[in-house]
């Protein structure tokens, strides 16, 4: 089932759809799909994993392009949603850091989903040039990308068992990776001084 999903003409569609729906509902699983189709693309040779860093870039970016646009247009504190508290301190992180470091915050802020979308909206909000933010964008997004997929592709050629267990395997790690991210950045907090 699985090859015949990474041989279709809907994989790479799939693909882009998870990723960008990612940029906007945390719950959507972006990250894993690429990995699973990084995993798909060494193990079944379809999607080729050029493609699929092509695609899930290209989605990655767009969703950050939409979401900077909404902050732009729209602001910050418009929504109910974002009048959260999470998402408060999320843009509250965002705003202050974007002036000093972009690129480092950018680049970070995609591995973490909330973090992602308080950049995103928060660069839009406070005006940050487009060209300047949509250029750190597009390589963070293709950095994001190649990394995810590299995950899968090196999983599907170390770890032997064919398709389903290259993906469970790289879904497996994408997601300890994504934990120890939080574990470690949810440390800093603590031992930071207030």
């Amino acid at each position: 089932m699985l090859a015949s999903l990474a041989a279709s003409p809907w994989a790479l569609p799939l693909l882009f759809a998870l990723v960008i729906g990612d940029a906007f509902l945390v719950i959507v699983p972006g990250e894993a799909s690429v990995t699973a189709f990084g995993a798909l693309g060494v193990s079944t040779g379809q999607p080729p994993v050029f493609a699929v860093v092509l695609v899930a870039a290209a989605a990655a970016f767009a969703g950050d392009a939409i979401l900077y646009a909404v902050g732009r247009f729209s602001g910050i504190e418009r929504h109910r949603w974002m009048q959260t508290p999470r998402v408060r301190s999320a843009m509250s992180w965002a705003h202050a850091r974007l002036d000093r470091s972009m690129a480092v915050i950018v680049f970070t802020a995609r591995f973490i989903p909330f973090a992602r979308l308080a950049v995103n909206l928060t660069a839009g909000a406070t005006r940050v040039s487009a060209p300047r933010f949509l250029t750190v964008a597009a390589i963070a997004a293709t950095g994001w990308a190649s990394y995810q997929a590299f995950v899968g592709a090196v999983v599907a050629l170390l770890v032997p068992g064919g398709p389903v267990v290259a993906v469970v395997v790289s879904i497996a790690i994408a997601l300890a990776l994504g934990v120890a991210v939080d574990v470690i950045l949810a440390a800093r907090r603590r031992a930071a001084p207030r």
